[in-house]
């Protein structure tokens, strides 16, 4: 069966990875001329990890060297004073850390493992038609292409999303975000540590060792406008405005980082579908259920949706009743993961945001421990018995 896949981010990379191992000809094209470091970084939370290890054996391994592997969460408030200190035991109960890494670091990680001619760059998909046994793609180059299934997991603004749903842009979630990596020495800023700081007024602030010496930040207010700033500068100096006077290393490291690596994009998800394919083409990760980042699973669900995906193609016997099989497996799971994180998101911006993380970092919480039960536990391996 020859596949292509439309993206080539982490999503599409650990698509093709698993793919090409059950044996299909798989090709990846990629809209960006290279694939260049960007300000982001992510949380590979134990589900995600098990699933790499299972798409590919000893990938976690090396994931780890080039990662950091938290193991406290500091919550403070905007003036330095630290409301709570939880140590994070996932290693403990689920055999695999909360590890935190660079966005591209990851992503160049994944593309080491893959032939370098099936990674296709400066082809932005157009769109595509589908025939009664191939599906042909187009791309703004002038290139066509001819595959047997095509997978977008070209993100929450997917091209292959619109013309095979066509439901129009993503929905704001009423917040901003500025984000970057930077190396930024600092004493508040120790390895293995993720420290988040909140305010009444609307406002949170994310500071996370990734590794290598690099630190992630991320920043998120209220705001009712969803525009962006058309230059760097603008951007840097805007968020430098929100957050003035909040205490120590807020400020500074927002100083330090220059302004065209500073990312600012509204925050955004979209109403869950009931299906996610049809014909021979079929979406993934934040293409098929883009969520808002509260809870750092737009990774870790690609994977599994890469995982699963394969070993539905892999066993079922048309094109057709494994993209029904993927769907009845992955839509409940992923549908359940949006609820919680579009509410945890829309509590952590609310006046009582401090109350609302406090109770969220509490071991009490039994309702959250056995969300974390159900969401960190999942290993790929155990469930075969739902693709067959």
């Amino acid at each position: 069966m020859n596949i292509a896949i439309i993206g080539g981010g982490i999503g599409g990379l650990a698509t093709a990875i698993t793919l090409l191992k059950h044996g299909f000809n798989v090709q990846v094209y990629e809209r960006a001329q290279a694939l260049r470091p960007i300000g982001a970084g992510l949380t590979l939370t134990p589900n995600g990890l098990n699933t790499l290890n299972a798409i590919q054996p000893g990938l976690v391994e090396s994931l780890k060297q080039a990662g950091s592997q938290m193991n406290t969460l500091i919550l403070k408030r905007s003036t330095g004073e630290i409301i709570a200190s939880k140590p994070l035991t996932a290693l403990e109960h689920y055999g695999q850390p909360l590890l935190n890494i660079q966005w591209s670091r990851l992503q160049a990680i994944l593309a080491s493992l893959l032939p370098s001619d099936i990674i296709h760059l400066n082809h932005q998909c157009i769109g595509f038609e589908q025939h009664e046994s191939s599906v042909e793609t187009h791309f703004e180059n002038g290139k066509t292409i001819q595959s047997d299934l095509l997978i977008g997991a070209d993100g929450i603004n997917s091209v292959v999303r619109q013309k095979l749903i066509g439901d129009g842009s993503p929905l704001y979630a009423g917040r901003m975000s500025w984000r970057a990596v930077i190396q930024y020495p600092h004493p508040l800023l120790t390895p293995n540590l993720a420290t988040l700081i909140t305010a009444a007024d609307g406002k949170n602030f994310l500071l996370v060792d990734v590794g290598e010496g690099y630190t992630f930040w991320s920043a998120g207010a209220l705001l009712a406008d969803d525009s962006v700033c058309q230059r760097a500068t603008d951007a840097k100096a805007r968020v430098l405005e929100i957050f003035a006077e909040w205490a120590d290393p807020v400020e500074a490291i927002i100083q330090a980082t220059p302004a065209d690596e500073i990312v600012e994009r509204p925050i955004c998800d979209r109403t869950p579908l009931q299906r996610w394919s049809e014909g021979r083409v079929t979406l993934l990760g934040d293409a098929a259920h883009p969520v808002v980042p509260s809870l750092g699973q737009g990774a870790n669900t690609a994977f599994e949706d890469a995982y699963e995906l394969a070993e539905c193609l892999s066993l079922a016997p048309s094109i057709e009743a494994a993209l029904d099989a993927y769907e009845r497996h992955r839509i409940p799971r992923t549908e359940v993961i949006y609820i919680r994180s579009a509410n945890q998101g829309n509590r952590s911006y609310k006046p009582e945001s401090e109350t609302t993380l406090q109770e969220m970092m509490k071991s009490s919480q039994m309702n959250q421990n056995e969300f974390e039960e159900w969401l960190y536990s999942y290993k790929p391996s155990e469930n075969r018995k739902f693709v067959i």
